[in-house]
Parts: C-alpha cells; structure tokens; sequence
C-alpha cells in the first residue's frame, strides 16, 4: 500500500503505488459502508434511554410533571412521579433518622 498514509488519504489519492483502481474503488466502497454504520450506531444510541451521570441509572424524562404521589410503610416505599407525557417514574424511598430519601 502506499506507507504511512492514513486511510482518509490513502481513499483520496489515486497515485499510490501498488493500487490499483479497482482496489482504490473497493476501498472507497468500504469507507461509505463504516460511514453508513456508523452513523446507524449513533442513530441508535439516540434512541436509548438517557443515564443519569452520577448513578448511571436511567435519567427520569423531562418535561412537565403530571402529579406525585408518595408511598410509605409498605415494602417498597417509593415517590412516583406521573409526567404529562404519560410516562410514570418510580424512585425508591428511604427514611433515615429524620431525612426521608427518594432517588
């Protein structure tokens, strides 16, 4: 191939020694195909639920909340949050001296 040159060069030049054009051409086709991947990569970790940076739990949706409610003495004590989107998010809730917890 042509040395040192990276592959975004070595596409397009045609002057390289030992390449010939229909080797040139399916190198070309192979850059178009890892485009096209890569940009069907992103477009699906678009679409996966966001996390939330701290804890890397899924981050709850934005917008506008609905109602709340708030759960205690059960199990599973939790806040719930209703958004206006019809999404619902639970947290989990705990009570530690007198502190009560959600998230």
């Amino acid at each position: 191939m042509c040395g040192a040159i990276g592959s975004a060069a070595l596409l397009t030049t045609s002057g390289c020694d030992g390449i010939s054009r229909s080797q040139h051409k399916q190198l070309i086709q192979r850059q178009e195909q890892l485009e096209l991947q890569v940009q069907q990569l992103e477009q699906r970790l678009n679409r996966l639920p966001q996390r939330n940076a701290g804890t890397g739990q899924p981050a709850g949706p934005t917008g506008v909340v609905k109602s709340l409610t708030y759960r205690s003495g059960t199990s599973d004590d939790r806040l719930r949050i209703y958004w206006a989107d019809g999404r619902v998010s639970d947290l989990p809730c705990t009570k530690e001296q007198n502190t009560l917890a959600c998230g």
